[in-house]
C-alpha cells in the first residue's frame, strides 16, 4: 500500500484567501456599480467540492448586486484591491483592510471607472500596473 502525501494549500502570491465564491464585495471605482457579489475566480483550479478562494491581486468574475439601473445585473471581471483577512508580506509585516473591495476592468485589463476611492494594495498594483496609475493611496 503506497503512502499518501498530504499537500496543504498555499496561497498564491504569498496573500491568505479572504473571499469565497458568494461574497459580497464593495465595488471601489465610480463605475456605478455599489455592491458585487464574487462568482467565480479566473484561473483558480484547486479539489472537488471545495470553494474557490480569491486574495488580494486576483481576477475575478463579479455580478453586480446593487448600484444605476444600467449596470445592475451584469456579469463583469474585477480585481481585488483590498480584503479583511490580514495577510503577510515578505518583509514580515501585517496588513489588514477594513472591507473588501474590488475595482471593475475592461476584457483587456483596461479600468473601466476613471477613480478608484479609498486605498489600493500594493499586491494589486504589482500585478495590474495599471490600477497603479489611477490609485491615490498605495499601501
Amino acid at each position: 500500500m503506497s503512502k499518501r502525501i498530504k499537500r496543504r494549500i498555499t496561497p498564491r502570491r504569498g496573500v491568505s484567501p479572504g473571499l469565497t465564491i458568494r461574497s459580497i464585495i464593495t465595488c471601489a471605482d465610480n463605475t456605478g456599480a455599489r455592491r458585487l457579489r464574487l462568482i467565480q475566480v479566473v484561473g483558480y483550479k484547486g479539489r472537488r467540492r471545495r470553494l474557490p478562494f480569491a486574495g488580494v491581486g486576483d481576477l475575478v468574475t463579479v455580478s453586480v448586486r446593487d448600484g444605476t439601473p444600467e449596470m445592475r445585473h451584469k456579469v463583469l471581471n474585477a480585481v481585488i484591491v483590498r480584503q479583511r483577512k490580514p495577510y503577510r508580506r515578505k518583509d514580515g509585516t501585517w496588513v489588514q483592510f477594513e472591507d473588501n473591495a474590488a475595482v471593475i476592468i475592461t476584457p483587456d485589463g483596461m479600468l473601466q471607472g476613471s477613480d478608484i476611492k479609498g486605498p489600493v494594495a500594493r499586491e494589486a498594483v504589482d500585478r495590474w500596473p495599471r490600477i497603479g496609475g489611477v490609485a491615490k493611496m498605495i499601501v
